[in-house]
């Protein structure tokens, strides 16, 4: 190598200044006179570029320094060339005197270089080495790569192939628990697993097509007819526990047969037939517990029921009539509550209360209006009907199978309900009816159960057009009523209006929070009957005041009794505070003209004629002083006698009252205005003294006012 060989020269020279300094080495022998000479012989030197040089040579400090100082440029490189030789004397000198270091280092840069060149000789030889690895590596790496894809298939393949057997296997296990084991959650799990198989063998085609179905197919067949048969008895047992007295079906459905609800879908995919047969099984079953059920709940029901109003239980029917067959009872005027609705509303706002329990009714001697009844039992069937519904949507996955077992309960219900709406003749129990069939369909809206609505719908429209035939039996009963035999010389409220009050208050409380139309429109129809009715009773009355007094009177309670219905009657009471209010001005003035006719006449016909018009026929004071003097004497004792008069007349004291005060009141003006034409008479001033003051008449008013 070149470096080498520079080293080895380098070692070479150092060897021989150190054996010339071992021999006395004479340095100015071995380096020759170094002075400078000139050279004679030397050839022609061109001075070309010179005058550029000492230009460039100007601005130099040492040139100008030597310029400066005049000496002689050959002298001065003399100088410079002896300095020169002894500072290289001097380097020579520290070199030899470093020999011995240096020939340390020649040696050990010679030791590296011998390493080195190993070490290059073992690189060169890993590199080959590498070379032939990397290629290795490449060839492993391909090799890898094809054992990598071929160990993926291999699994994939494993993979189908191990669930293949996992599906098609039968072990032994499974066949144990299938044919000897009992029907428990193990079982359905052992179901679950055979179902599987069942459906992987008839659903896979490349399953079809395997030799390992032929030995497998007639294993799997052997045990879905063992499973069915086994299940089928085992559901057939629990389906005989249902039909068991005091069996508490809800229970037993909910803790026993929802948890093998797996057996019917089991069925229902591998065993068809058999699922139909349970199905109806269930069915039978359910349709005839679930009948006698109700049948029994209605016998009890009956024996609590409270007859409330019969065929002749009608608004225009008189007191002491009765038909030729009907049973003997107490008179209907001591028997207004069965036009009442009174405690009966309390049914609509207990309409989700538990139904009745009938033997601790029965035993506590309870009698209940049919309403009652009506919803205990369609609480029975709504609860009855839901808790059914909820499970055959969870255990057979179908609601149709509802319908079918409920065919015979509603036929149950409907054979007790049709003959009972058919003798109905409660007109407030049949719209009480209305109503709770109403909160109960609200009621199975919330709940978002839909399999009463078309039973529940069916109800409502039977219910209405029975109203409406009974409602129309009240309006025909005032309208073809007898009035003599209904006739009663008193004029306090007659029993039929009160019956008509209580009813139509009745009526107007069942539709303050429904708005009914059709309610308003029947409601109207009877007030305009009974309303020809009252006036045909007040006509037989031989004085005009009796048939005022009357009138008033069946106005006030009709009036009273609406209002406490609600704050509001709405128009009917509207109406009847009208015909009040105009029959009392009709009594005001027939009771001031019993008592005042000629004070009233004179008032009316003469007070106010203008006497410059008609001079002839001017007042004097001989016309007015029998007037005066006839209020004078008597007008305490008529005030008197009306107040008598009008408390035995009027059965509300309060109404009374008030038509005392209005006449005291009427009679005020009529003899203010008596006093203000006695006024324009000449000489009427005379009269003054038997003129009776205004404030004596107010203080009178004020004395009655007080009672009031």
């Amino acid at each position: 190598m070149s470096d080498g060989i520079s080293i080895d020269a380098l070692g070479q020279a150092v060897g021989d200044f150190s054996n010339h300094e071992k021999l006395g080495f004479d340095l100015g022998a071995y380096v020759g006179d170094l002075a400078f000479e000139e050279d004679s012989g030397s050839e022609d030197i061109s001075l070309e570029g010179l005058q550029q040089e000492l230009e460039e040579c100007e601005s130099d400090e040492v040139v100008a320094n030597i310029l400066s100082s005049g000496a002689k440029l050959r002298e001065y490189a003399k100088g410079v060339e002896n300095n020169l030789r002894k500072v290289e004397l001097d380097s020579i000198e520290d070199y030899i005197k470093e020999s011995d270091n240096l020939v340390s280092l020649h040696d050990q840069i010679h030791d590296c270089d011998s390493i080195l060149s190993q070490m290059e000789t073992l690189l060169s030889g890993f590199q080959e080495e590498i070379g032939s690895i990397s290629s290795d590596i490449k060839i492993l790496q391909e090799k890898s790569m094809d054992m990598g894809l071929r160990l993926k298939n291999r699994r994939v393949a494993e993979s189908k192939l191990a669930k293949f057997v996992e599906d098609i296997i039968v072990p032994p296990k499974m066949i144990d628990v299938i044919v000897d084991g009992e029907v428990n959650e193990e079982y359905i799990r052992t179901l679950e697993i055979l179902s599987k198989k069942l459906k992987f063998v008839a659903a896979d085609p490349a399953v079809k097509s395997s030799k390992a179905l032929k030995d497998v197919e007639p294993e799997l067949e052997k045990l879905r007819q063992k499973a069915i048969s086994k299940v089928y008895d085992f559901i057939v047992q629990k389906l005989i526990a249902l039909r068991k007295p005091k069996t508490n079906i809800q229970i037993l459905q909910q803790s026993v047969l929802l948890k093998y609800k797996y057996i019917i879908s089991f069925l229902k995919e591998h065993g068809k037939e058999v699922f139909m047969d349970v199905r109806a099984a269930y069915i039978d079953t359910m349709n005839k517990v679930l009948s006698a059920h109700f049948r029994a709940y209605i016998q009890a029901l009956e024996k609590l029921q409270l007859d409330i109003a019969t065929a002749y239980d009608l608004i225009g029917v008189e007191t002491r009539s009765a038909g030729l067959f009907s049973r003997a009872r107490e008179p209907l005027k001591n028997r207004s509550a069965v036009f009442a609705l009174g405690e009966r509303i309390k049914i609509i706002k207990e309409i989700d209360q538990p139904a009745l329990i009938p033997h601790i009714a029965e035993a506590s001697a309870l009698k209940y209006p049919y309403e009652v009844l009506f919803r205990s039992l369609h609480k029975l069937l709504m609860d009855t009907a839901t808790s059914e519904y909820i499970f055959c949507d969870d255990f057979f996955g179908e609601e149709s199978i509802f319908y079918e077992i409920f065919a015979g309960p509603f036929s149950v219900i409907d054979e007790h309900f049709n003959p009972v709406l058919t003798n109905c003749f409660d007109a407030i129990g049949l719209m009480l009816m209305i109503r709770i069939i109403h909160h109960h369909q609200l009621i199975m809206s919330r709940r978002r159960i839909p399999c009463l609505d078309s039973y529940l719908d069916k109800v409502n429209i039977s219910l209405w057009p029975r109203f409406k035939m009974v409602f129309d039996s009240h309006i025909s009963s005032l309208r073809d009523a007898n009035i003599k035999t209904l006739w009663e010389d008193d004029v306090h409220p007659h029993y039929v209006m009160r019956r008509y009050a209580e009813f139509t208050a009745s009526f107007i409380h069942l539709n303050v929070e429904y708005g009914d139309g059709q309610l308003d429109i029947n409601l109207e129809r009877l007030r305009m009957a009974v309303d020809v009715l009252i006036l045909k009773l007040a006509k037989l009355f031989p004085r005009p005041k009796q048939q005022i007094v009357f009138l008033i009177n069946n106005y006030d309670m009709t009036i009273a009794v609406l209002k406490e219905a609600g704050p509001e009657g709405g128009k009917i009471q509207m109406y009847f505070e009208e015909l009040l209010k105009s029959n009392t001005s009709l009594f005001v003035e027939e009771l001031l003209v019993e008592h005042f006719s000629d004070l009233i006449k004179f008032v009316k016909s003469r007070a106010s004629e203008d006497s410059s018009l008609n001079p002839e026929r001017s007042i004097t004071v001989a016309e007015v002083d029998p007037l005066v003097k006839d209020f004078g004497s008597r007008w305490k004792t008529a005030i008197e006698l009306m107040h008598k008069d009008i408390i035995t007349s009027f059965s509300n004291f309060l109404c009374g009252m008030e038509i005392l005060r209005a006449a005291l009141t009427q009679l005020l003006l009529y003899y203010t205005r008596l006093t203000d034409c006695i006024k324009k008479i000449p000489g009427g001033s005379g009269l003054n003294k038997d003129l009776v003051s205004i404030q004596s008449i107010m203080f009178e008013i004020r004395k009655y006012s007080k009672t009031f």
